[in-house]
């Protein structure tokens, strides 16, 4: 009789709900109150920043000029013996990354005997990493290691394409352009345009994963339709 009557008590009902409501209320506080420290561990994430030692090529993957100039910069800290540059044509640029990393690279005293690119057409990281293995393939010098030079926020989705499409053959190391010489922030929710970079990044490795690795048959067919970065 007296659980009948408690579980008809309107009272102890109302209790309970308090109960949710106030743990839900404490919960989101404490999420606001640390939203620093979960908001810096997504960005985090995605940077990878390896201890660097020589290697045979330097791999400047196609995006802004800052990343040429610090695949330079390494160049001649003799970390590299040869800058290996891809991206095709961009529209948006109005410029072939190849060429054009080559021409900035000249300007800046490397010698055209230790520069590469390959201006092929591509869709995406993962098929800049394959006209790498192509190149690399070709030539008559073994390379045993790259150093990978782009953003600080793509080197996470870099890393499981390169370790895709080489495996373990060769040895990679990443080295992310500096934060401070980007127009990224570290503290990446303060700021529109790294935002925007980190939800893509997320989006696309998230996609990477299935269009590379989990897809077959139609499914695969349909996400390499969508190939965009």
């Amino acid at each position: 009789m007296l659980e009948t009557a408690r579980g008809k008590n309107p009272f102890l009902r109302l209790s309970k709900k308090k109960i949710i409501i106030t743990l839900v209320v404490i919960g989101g506080l404490v999420l606001f109150l640390i939203r620093e420290q979960w908001l810096s561990s997504f960005g985090n994430f995605l940077i990878i920043r390896d201890e660097l030692k020589p290697a045979d090529v330097i791999h400047v993957i196609a995006g802004e000029d800052y990343r040429t100039d610090y695949a330079i910069q390494l160049y001649k800290r003799g970390l590299g013996k040869t800058l290996f540059f891809t991206g095709g044509w961009c529209t948006f640029h109005n410029y072939h990354h190849g060429k054009h990393g080559e021409e900035r690279a000249l300007a800046q005293g490397i010698p055209a005997s230790a520069i590469a690119y390959d201006d092929s057409s591509v869709s995406s990281t993962y098929s800049e990493v394959q006209k790498l293995r192509e190149w690399t393939e070709q030539r008559p010098a073994p390379v045993r290691a790259f150093i990978v030079v782009s953003d600080p926020f793509h080197m996470r989705r870099a890393r499981w394409t390169y370790k895709k499409v080489l495996g373990d053959r060769i040895e990679t190391r990443m080295a992310p352009v500096p934060m401070e010489l980007t127009p990224h922030r570290l503290r990446w929710w303060t700021d529109p345009l790294s935002r925007r970079y980190v939800r893509a990044e997320y989006e696309k490795l998230i996609y990477y994963i299935l269009r590379y690795q989990v897809s077959r048959g139609k499914l695969r067919a349909w996400l390499a339709a969508k190939d965009r970065g």
